[in-house]
């Protein structure tokens, strides 16, 4: 394990990290994006109706921006077990230490959890559209999958993190909930 310990935030980790940090900083990973490309099967769906989740995916020419978070000292190991507890439910996710740079120009090896592609709940070649209508109508043990999509674009927004996918993926969310709600 790196001292300190650092990990590195893309999707329900910057709005609810559920460890204790003693420093958030903006941070871009290269190499990887920001993709629903993860089925939900407990969270956000089920196994009959399974929701869609963000996980880091291979991309050689691209980066995703996020936060890398400073665990607060002492609390390494707890903030280890949380974060498997969380994060390793299905195991689709790998854990892996990757080099980010942050915003004020260090460069750290965080803690990232990206997509196993071999996993069964890899779902990485659905179009836009096809989210869009997963997530507009899932609903797993913490909500409707649709909530964890409004609030990682509304806290990426107030980093001033631009995403152009999960910002068009908001606004067709919102117009199909609003079509099925007449």
């Amino acid at each position: 394990m790196h001292t300190p310990l650092w990990v590195f935030g893309y999707g329900s980790l910057l709005w609810n990290p559920g460890f204790t940090y003693q420093r958030a900083e903006v941070a871009r990973l290269h190499g990887w994006h920001r993709s629903f490309c993860m089925t939900s099967v407990h969270y956000r769906g089920t196994e009959a109706a399974p929701g869609l989740v963000l996980a880091l995916d291979r991309a050689a020419d691209g980066h995703c921006d996020g936060v890398a978070f400073e665990v607060a000292a002492g609390l390494a190991d707890e903030t280890l077990s949380t974060l498997r507890e969380r994060e390793l439910i299905s195991y689709a996710y790998l854990e892996d230490w990757l080099s980010v740079d942050l915003a004020s120009g260090t460069k750290v090896p965080a803690l990232s959890y990206v997509i196993n592609r071999d996993h069964s709940q890899y779902s990485g070649a659905l179009p836009l559209e096809a989210q869009a209508q997963i997530i507009a109508k899932s609903h797993g043990i913490r909500g409707p999958n649709c909530d964890y999509l409004y609030a990682t674009t509304d806290h990426l927004a107030k980093l001033g993190i631009a995403d152009a996918d999960l910002a068009w993926l908001s606004t067709r969310v919102r117009e199909l909930r609003n079509l099925n709600a007449n």
